[in-house]
């Protein structure tokens, strides 16, 4: 059967099926409804290669605290009306997708989840926004989470606009938290940006390529958080920095630089991607312009930007104190990348607030 991208199958399984069945059988119930909970659809970034797996007509659907005494009978009425197939894609899944709800008999799930609209926020980011995010809030989400619950779609909000108001207050970061993440991303730059070359010089290439393919990464995820979009998991994160206004000049350079040339062809990309990244910086107006240009690292035969200069005019525009007195970590998928806790509300919020209280566990 032709692809059809997931939101767009959402949306009319919501606006054909969903809907019906809620209004016929529970009439007058208030919901809001999107999906906001991962995946590739959500990012609008699915193809026919996505739907191999846990793929097809899913909807999140979501009451009021006032109404949560109706969740069971919701579930229970979705259970018993949803079609097998909707469009030709089957509506029921086989395995254990967290996003999809509670398997049957046969060991399947569909697609239609149904939550009270603050525990759906909490266990997704580990606080709800309607409540207000503060700083401990942004630093504790991953910005993968952020692109998912502020992409996707909302089909229906009759919470009052409710999820809107939640989606809205993620938007994007305060100037402050702002300063402060891109100081991080930039610290990190400054701690490596001399090694390429040093590997290099003694005959390491690979693990020059390795280094040089760490910097590249951070330079796409700065990229994004410069151009206001939150950086995605790597799977889409080259896609999503290329489709970045003016980024092809920044595309094609890292392409050099992490490319199969040799030492010389790798500095010269890398070089002006970081050059590149500086300007836009510099064009944000966030800190003081630095205008950095590359230059030889201690008179070694290799050049480096001496990003620290960029991060220190950033922390230097920071006004919160509290902030600008922490370590330049940064958001907790800034220092963190293991997915078993990036994927779990739960244990990246003990991880960012243990780091700063210095005790982190997990029981």
């Amino acid at each position: 059967m032709a692809f059809l991208p997931g939101l767009v199958l959402a949306r009319r399984y919501h606006d054909e099926v969903v809907a019906p069945i809620l209004r016929g059988r529970l009439p007058g119930l208030r919901y809001a409804a999107g999906l906001l909970d991962g995946g590739s659809e959500v990012l609008g970034l699915d193809t026919a290669r996505s739907t191999d797996h846990d793929w097809g007509p899913r909807v999140n659907v979501f009451v009021g605290l006032a109404d949560v005494a109706a969740i069971p009978r919701m579930r229970a009425v979705l259970d018993a009306d949803l079609p097998t197939e909707f469009l030709g894609w089957p509506t029921r899944f086989v395995g254990d997708d967290q996003r999809l709800g509670v398997a049957d008999a046969a060991g399947t799930r569909h697609g239609v989840t149904v939550d009270e609209v603050a525990v759906w926020w909490r266990r997704r980011l580990g606080f709800d926004p309607m409540a207000g995010v503060g700083t401990a809030d942004w630093l504790a989400s991953p910005t993968q989470r952020l692109a998912e619950v502020t992409g996707g779609e909302v089909f229906h909000d009759g919470l009052d606009g409710a999820l809107t108001a939640r989606r809205a207050a993620l938007r994007w970061y305060p100037p402050d938290v702002w300063r402060y993440v891109l100081a991080a991303v930039w610290t990190r730059i400054a701690q490596a940006e001399h090694l390429p070359g040093r590997c290099a010089e003694v005959g390491d290439e690979l693990g020059s390529r390795i280094v040089t393919g760490g910097i590249a990464r951070d330079l796409l995820r700065l990229g994004l958080l410069l151009r206001r979009r939150w950086p995605p998991y790597d799977k889409w994160l080259g896609t999503a920095f290329g489709r970045l206004p003016g980024a092809a000049p920044a595309v094609a350079v890292l392409a050099e630089a992490t490319g199969p040339g040799d030492w010389t062809r790798r500095q010269a990309g890398l070089v002006e991607a970081l050059e590149t990244m500086a300007r836009w910086t510099d064009e944000t107006g966030l800190a003081a312009p630095v205008r950095a240009r590359a230059v030889p690292f201690h008179g070694r035969p290799f050049l480096v930007l001496r990003a620290e200069r960029v991060a220190a005019a950033l922390r230097a525009a920071v006004t919160d104190p509290a902030l600008r007195d922490r370590p330049p970590l940064g958001a907790v998928d800034q220092y963190v990348h293991s997915v078993d806790v990036l994927s779990d509300a739960t244990r990246i919020r003990r991880v960012a607030d243990g780091l700063w209280s210095g005790t982190v566990t997990d029981r």
